[in-house]
């Protein structure tokens, strides 16, 4: 049995704000805004890509949590799935996208979201509301 392949996108929620990540490719999204993340690895749990990804993307240690919404079918076989995610030291920085940005829920809604992002909204401002 084969497994789907996962990409998984990472909530970061600190003081009722949301970190977004603007992306520099490919140039149909590219100034687009996006929650950071990445492909799972084969030798790795969703929780470990999730780690892995915003050290490589960002420059943070992070514990991912709970699901957030549901599965995003992708091309090639690929479904994208968010996860909480919780900083544990370090500053983000915009190490592989063009800038990145915190909003709350109003500016979440306003902003220029990937579309593969848009079906959490409902889920992400919940959360941001708590």
């Amino acid at each position: 049995m084969t497994r789907e392949r996962e990409v998984v996108a990472a909530a970061v929620i600190r003081n009722g704000r949301l970190l977004l990540a603007q992306r520099t490719r490919p140039p149909e999204l590219a100034g687009l805004w996006e929650l950071p993340g990445g492909k799972v690895e084969p030798d790795e749990t969703p929780a470990d890509a999730v780690r892995r990804e915003l050290r490589e993307e960002l420059g943070v240690e992070a514990i991912a949590g709970e699901r957030v919404g549901k599965d995003v079918p992708l091309r090639d076989g690929l479904v994208l799935r968010a996860y909480r995610a919780e900083l544990v030291s370090g500053t983000p920085r915009a190490l592989d996208h063009a800038a990145l940005c915190w909003v709350d829920a109003r500016e979440l809604l306003e902003i220029a979201l990937v579309d593969n992002d848009r079906g959490w909204l409902p889920e992400l401002v919940a959360l941001l509301g708590r």
